[in-house]
């Protein structure tokens, strides 16, 4: 007698699912085009004076400049990521599930910020700045990232065509 799944897979494990590589792509490189704009303004411009106020904390103009490599390298990843979790776990797209996703990530974050306030001597004004800003990076790239990845209509069908003749 066989029992449904008595081997230890289910027929949905078996299926195969295949990311749309060029939308993923193209998905990606938005995500990191806003993300790393977004840092730039609301982290580098908007919260400068905050940052100001514990200058101790943050590496020299100099020096920041020898880890700026760092800085792009750690947006592609929040952009990479971001993009796979929306892929992998909202396969149909959408710019609302996809922000929703989004703003989950940026409360994870926000927990992160949390624990860095509390071994850092960080002031409420910057990590307030830092949650506030996580949840709008988060939420609108989830978003850009579920308009751009986003499955076909249901009701649209793709057909492969040949050469046409005599047209």
């Amino acid at each position: 007698m066989k029992v449904p799944g008595a081997s230890g897979f289910n027929k949905k494990s078996q299926q195969r699912h295949f990311m749309n590589w060029k939308k993923f792509f193209i998905a990606f490189i938005a995500a990191f085009g806003f993300i790393f704009l977004f840092g730039f303004l609301w982290y580098g411009k908007l919260m400068h004076g905050a940052h100001q106020e514990v200058p101790t904390l943050w590496r020299t103009e100099a020096d920041f400049g020898n880890h700026f490599s760092s800085l792009v390298f750690g947006h592609i990843v929040m952009a990479l990521f971001l993009t796979l979790l929306c892929a992998r776990f909202v396969p149909a797209g959408g710019a609302g599930p996809c922000a929703m996703l989004g703003l989950l990530v940026a409360l994870i974050y926000a927990g992160a910020d949390m624990i860095t306030f509390a071994v850092q001597p960080l002031t409420t004004k910057i990590l307030w700045g830092w949650i506030v800003g996580d949840l709008i990076q988060f939420t609108i790239a989830g978003a850009i990232i579920g308009a751009l990845y986003k499955a076909a209509p249901a009701h649209v069908t793709f057909v492969k065509e040949g050469p046409r003749q005599g047209v």
